[in-house]
Order: C-alpha cells, then sequence, then structure tokens
C-alpha cells in the first residue's frame, strides 16, 4: 500500500485505480477508502483517469497528528499532488467538497474542482441547533464515540430519532465508530459556514480554475440553495442539478457528469 508524508509527518494512505490525467476523490465525513462512495465511483472512473483514492487522517490506513486544523488536510491533498506529478483534479464530496474548495484555494497544482453537494447552510431554510459544533468537540474530546455519531446524524444530518436509533444495531455502526472522532474534523471544516448567513465573496475568491458545483433535484432546498450560492462566489463555475439524485447520489448517475467537466 503506498503511503504520502504530509507537511506534519502524518503518513497518507493512498491507491490508485486505472489511467490517464490524475483525478483525486475527497471523501465526506466518516468515509475512507473501505466504507463509503469513492471506491464505487472510482470503478466508474477508471477508464478515464488515474482515480486516487485516500484514506483522510484518522481513518483507515492513515495516520494522524495534533492538534488538527483543516490547514493539515490541505496539506495531505498537496503530498498526494506531488505525487500524482504535480498537478491534479479534485472531486469532493459533501463536507470533502469545502476541503476540495479549501484547497484549490491553494497554490499547489489543483487544475480542476468538481463538488458534489457541499452542506453549507447560507440562509433561512434551515437552522442548524446553537452548539452544535462545541457539543461535537466536546463528545469526541470525551472519546463518546456513539454519542458523536448520533450528535452528528440526528442534529447534523437531521436523521429522525427512530433512524437513528436503529442504526445502532445495523454492522456499519462498528465502522463508523471506528472513524467517529474524525467527526470534529468535518465539523471544523463546514460549522463556520453553516450559520445561515451568505458566503462571503471573499471566501474562496482565490480559487482561479474551473470548478463545477452540483446539487440534487431531489435534496433539501436548504442544501440546494448552498450549492447556487457556491458557484455564485467563485470566479470561475458552473452550476448543475442532477436530476433524481439527493446526498447518497449513485455513482453511476454522477460519473458521466465528472467525466464530461474534466474532459473539457
Amino acid at each position: 500500500m503506498p503511503t504520502v508524508t504530509s507537511k506534519d509527518g502524518t503518513r497518507i494512505a493512498y491507491e490508485t485505480l486505472g489511467s490517464g490525467p490524475p483525478l483525486i476523490l475527497v471523501d465526506g465525513a466518516l468515509c475512507f477508502r473501505g466504507s463509503g462512495p469513492s471506491r464505487p465511483l472510482a470503478e466508474q472512473l477508471k477508464d478515464r483517469f488515474t482515480v486516487y483514492i485516500y484514506d483522510r487522517r484518522g481513518r483507515g490506513e492513515s495516520g494522524d497528528t495534533l492538534p488538527y486544523a483543516p490547514e493539515r488536510e490541505v496539506e495531505d491533498i498537496e503530498a498526494l499532488i506531488a505525487a500524482a506529478g504535480g498537478s491534479a483534479m479534485l472531486y469532493g464530496i459533501s463536507s470533502g467538497g469545502v476541503l476540495a474548495l479549501d484547497a484549490a484555494s491553494h497554490d499547489i497544482g489543483v487544475s480542476r474542482v468538481f463538488v458534489y453537494e457541499a452542506p453549507l447552510i447560507v440562509d433561512d431554510s434551515r437552522t442548524l441547533a446553537p452548539g452544535y459544533a462545541e457539543k461535537m468537540q466536546a463528545l469526541v474530546a470525551a472519546d463518546r464515540r456513539g454519542a458523536a455519531l448520533k450528535h452528528f446524524m440526528g442534529t447534523g444530518v437531521g436523521l429522525p430519532g427512530f433512524m437513528v436509533f436503529i442504526m445502532q444495531f445495523m454492522p456499519m455502526w462498528k465502522t463508523l465508530k471506528q472513524v467517529a472522532p474524525t467527526l470534529a474534523y468535518d465539523t471544523a471544516l463546514t460549522a463556520p459556514l453553516q450559520q445561515g448567513r451568505p458566503l462571503s465573496p471573499e471566501r474562496w475568491a482565490s480559487v482561479k480554475v474551473p470548478a463545477k458545483i452540483v446539487g440534487g433535484t431531489k435534496s433539501e432546498t436548504w442544501m440546494r440553495n448552498a450549492q447556487r450560492a457556491i458557484a455564485r462566489i467563485l470566479p470561475d463555475a458552473r452550476h448543475a442539478e442532477l436530476e433524481g439524485e439527493n446526498h447518497m447520489v449513485k455513482p453511476e448517475k454522477i460519473a458521466p457528469m465528472i467525466k464530461e467537466f474534466f474532459a473539457a
């Protein structure tokens, strides 16, 4: 298993599928190479790209170094881009979309960026419970992994209580608990952008590369509004919606749009 070493010494595990121009997939919360959408999506894309899938720090086979800061994850992507030859395209989903845009705002070799449903709250179409981020940090600090997952699923994602209760008895819960401490990382990435305020025009003003910002037509209003808002503030962005999809987008549905954008 290949690894790269980030600037702070953290080893980041990755693998590649396919051949062609390098494309790095950036996972959202709780996902890594062994659990989540990246591998199925990479299978859909490997005929056109050398697809890099990796374990974000603290997940899977990657290491972790404290204290955490979002900048460290940008440096992880920088190390992957260096391994890819100095230039790569990025696809980020959910909180990974925020990370992909943050990476694209630095001069580290990002050539294009595609974001699917970065979970921002930019108007009054949704309100996140006050103190959400602080409670998440406290639960993770106390190593209350199950409670952190319930807080994320219920308060963060907005799943009904009965669904969160049932999830505790499913086989996936054990896997989710292994990476639950990294919910504090995703919260640090997204919470400042979930306050119901319009995005600052300066937030990603330095993202000069072409960007594609996509939402699903079956997603909630607040999520769809957020994607439009992101596209409006980026210097070179196109917005689109994927018919019939929600936040749990099917790899075979999003792959053609990714191929079209990165081939342009």
